[in-house]
């Protein structure tokens, strides 16, 4: 599929803890799954540590080849919660206060508010807030680029607030099927059956399970009648090495 055709998305996970192993980040699967349904494609994951220059070169080059740049992680009140600042340096911009980022605080923590605390109003001079219903400290647009919080739940949340104000295209749908067919046994029949369907992007994922070794095979585009006709030749292919393809309910 060409990028050129419509918006495509960037990820930049940022955080210590997920390079040493430590958390696991779920936060991918899910901006993936749901950019798709609004037909953005992720096209690009990076995960970079709590390091101004490591954000700031992550988020300089996927912002000049994504149309947007999702963040998440290190907005919050600590000292290892350097993201605002980072973003600010990579669009040349003062960080400041926000009043609004404030106000929204002052009112969710109350005398519990802390200078610590108060730190999460601070953002890039110019940004656009985004809301978040979970824990009320609000992430922020500058540019193409979204800053979201890093917890699954709170990222979450503050995903579906911006989704209707992106600018997408038809949902990406995807079919899959499954035979005990070595990838090397397919792929000069995959190619061709690619170059057939340039419209859809084919994926060949190779498995072992129960002393078998096989492939899944998934489709992935705009147009469902023709994601049909592409899992009708896999099926095809299959079929004609004498093997039988299992069409699962839902590719990935």
């Amino acid at each position: 599929m060409s990028d050129s055709e419509g918006s495509t998305a960037g990820l930049v996970i940022i955080g210590n803890e997920i390079l040493s192993g430590r958390t696991q980040d779920t936060n991918a699967r899910t901006l993936a799954q749901r950019l798709g349904t609004i037909g953005i494609p992720l096209r690009e994951v990076r995960i970079v540590p709590d390091e101004d220059w490591a954000i700031v070169e992550a988020v300089e080059a996927l912002r000049l080849r994504c149309t947007y740049v999702f963040t998440t992680g290190g907005i919050g009140p600590t000292h290892d919660d350097i993201t605002a600042a980072s973003i600010a340096a990579a669009f040349g911009l003062p960080l400041e206060r926000d009043a609004e980022a404030e106000r929204i605080l002052r009112a969710h923590y109350g005398t519990d508010l802390t200078e610590a605390r108060l730190k999460m109003a601070e953002m890039p001079r110019g940004a656009t807030l985004i809301e978040n219903p979970v824990s009320a400290a609000p992430g922020f647009r500058i540019g193409n680029v979204l800053v979201l919080a890093g917890v699954p739940k709170i990222m979450q949340a503050m995903l579906e607030s911006v989704l209707p104000g992106l600018s997408g295209g038809p949902p990406l749908l995807s079919r899959a099927i499954s035979a005990a067919a070595r990838e090397g046994d397919i792929a000069a029949a995959l190619s061709a059956i690619q170059d057939r369907w340039p419209a859809v992007e084919i994926g060949s994922y190779p498995w072992a399970r129960g002393g078998l070794v096989g492939t899944t095979l998934v489709a992935r585009g705009t147009d469902r009648a023709v994601l049909e006709a592409v899992v009708t030749d896999l099926c095809a292919m299959i079929d004609g090495m004498g093997l039988d393809a299992t069409i699962l309910e839902r590719g990935a």
